[in-house]
């Protein structure tokens, strides 16, 4: 261990793994550590026998469930945009090869007490319930603006400067109602609160893109992409790049102490006696609690069913986007449900997440609407935990922390935080321009 190393990364979380992945491909000499025996930190996926003995403090599942190894449990749960940026870094780190995807049957918004599908395009918009006819022709010709619109055709600009006029004058230029702008800020263009309303309309506009785009490479009901057995997959896939690229794992190291010099910049690690020096530390905040702060907490329910999720054209995989605006919240709920088909349960059984930022203490109470919309359920648990941010300045003490992960079921938030991270480490933009065929996604049953 007395080795020197460029970078060395504390946790084996999805965002840590990625980092850790993209390093060891630029060439640099990384050694990955963690605390626990298992990959994945606050990010892993458990077996039945774990999820019990971490919620229910034993290991007695009920029989009835079935066989504790066939059950994946992220703790995390996200789905990939099948365009967007997480793929573009699986493929420019070649980390495909060892996943396979499958795509997510469905994309849902709640509206007025009803599950209803996300419509995508101007064709969707003139057959969606979710409108009347009167505003189902404003927002086909909303979306045929969104469609149309190329950065280098100004003619498709319609005489708007989308880097000047905010999303909300854009929207107001085709008179959308209320309801309609909550499902397209929030289930299409997947904004986490309305600020974007009031921001530049190019990045609204970007998002509704990509949305449309995902959801054609496809040809699925929806745009996302999900890995079989699970996101607990990623992070053994990075583990295998690092290594054909000379980067080296080590998992179950107790402590794992960083060490600093006399003008506080990290210099390495030190883990049983033996210290690694290195030149930068990357970690999550569970390994620099000094540096980090508090910033929210997450509550969440996991359901395990036998069922689909009512009224969503019985997916097997689905996303629910519950607006904050339709329950009188100040963040958006999600739903999540992922099954037997992406062989993360047994088969004929459902993985259902309920998760929005606390706003209460009271998880079962807050979680209330989104489990409402589930149907019966066999087992369920109730868990919370805390965000944080970090609050040190990387280039005094050279560690580089992440952010802990949000409420959202898809990975916008958490790819933009890894792109960041990347970027103040190497002091380069990460290169996104891949062919993105090379991840494909079998849709077949």
């Amino acid at each position: 261990m007395d080795e020197e190393y460029d970078v060395i990364v504390l946790g084996t979380g999805l965002k840590e793994c990625i980092l850790s992945g993209l390093l060891s491909v630029d060439g640099l000499k990384v050694l990955h550590m963690d605390r626990n025996d298992h990959y994945g930190g606050a990010s892993s996926s458990l077996n039945l026998m774990q999820l019990w003995k971490r919620f229910k403090g034993n290991d007695q599942p009920k029989e009835q469930l079935g066989s504790s190894r066939e059950y994946n449990v992220d703790m995390i749960p996200k789905f990939m945009m099948a365009n967007g940026k997480l793929v573009r870094v699986l493929i420019h780190t070649d980390v495909t090869k060892y996943l396979h995807f499958k795509a997510v049957d469905g994309s849902f918004v709640y509206n007025k007490g009803k599950i209803y599908k996300v419509p995508a395009t101007d064709v969707e918009a003139l057959k969606s319930p979710l409108m009347g006819l009167f505003e189902k022709r404003r927002a086909r010709k909303f979306f045929i603006y969104v469609q149309d619109y190329e950065d280098n055709d100004p003619k498709s600009h319609e005489g708007l400067d989308l880097n000047k006029v905010t999303a909300r004058e854009l929207i107001a230029k085709y008179g959308l109602e209320d309801d309609t702008i909550d499902f397209v800020g929030h289930a299409l263009a997947l904004h986490i609160d309305d600020s974007y309303l009031d921001q530049p309309a190019m990045g609204f506009v970007k998002k509704m893109k990509l949305y449309a785009e995902s959801l054609a490479r496809f040809q699925g009901g929806s745009p996302y992409i999900y890995p079989l057995y699970g996101l607990g997959e990623l992070p053994q896939a990075f583990a295998r790049l690092s290594a054909v690229y000379g980067g080296t794992y080590m998992l179950n190291k107790p402590e794992c102490k960083v060490e600093y010099d006399t003008n506080g910049k990290a210099i390495g690690v030190t883990s049983e006696g033996e210290t690694a020096k290195c030149k930068k530390v990357v970690c999550d905040p569970s390994y620099l609690p000094d540096k980090v702060r508090k910033v929210g907490k997450v509550a969440r329910a996991i359901c395990i069913m036998s069922h689909p999720i009512p009224d969503t054209n019985d997916s097997h995989s689905v996303q629910v986007i519950l607006p904050q605006k339709q329950l009188d919240r100040k963040s958006d709920m999600y739903l999540f449900c992922c099954s037997y088909a992406h062989n993360v349960a047994p088969k004929g059984k459902y993985i259902a997440f309920v998760i929005t930022e606390a706003e209460t203490d009271k998880p079962e109470v807050e979680l209330k609407p989104g489990i409402d919309l589930l149907g019966p359920v066999e087992e369920i648990f109730y868990d919370t935990y805390d965000r944080f941010v970090p609050t040190n300045n990387h280039e005094v003490d050279s560690c580089y922390i992440s952010t802990s992960y949000d409420a959202t079921t898809h990975f916008e938030s958490t790819v933009e935080d890894v792109i960041q991270l990347y970027s103040k480490i190497t002091g380069k933009d990460l290169d996104l321009s891949v062919d993105l065929s090379a991840a494909s996604a079998s849709t077949e049953e």
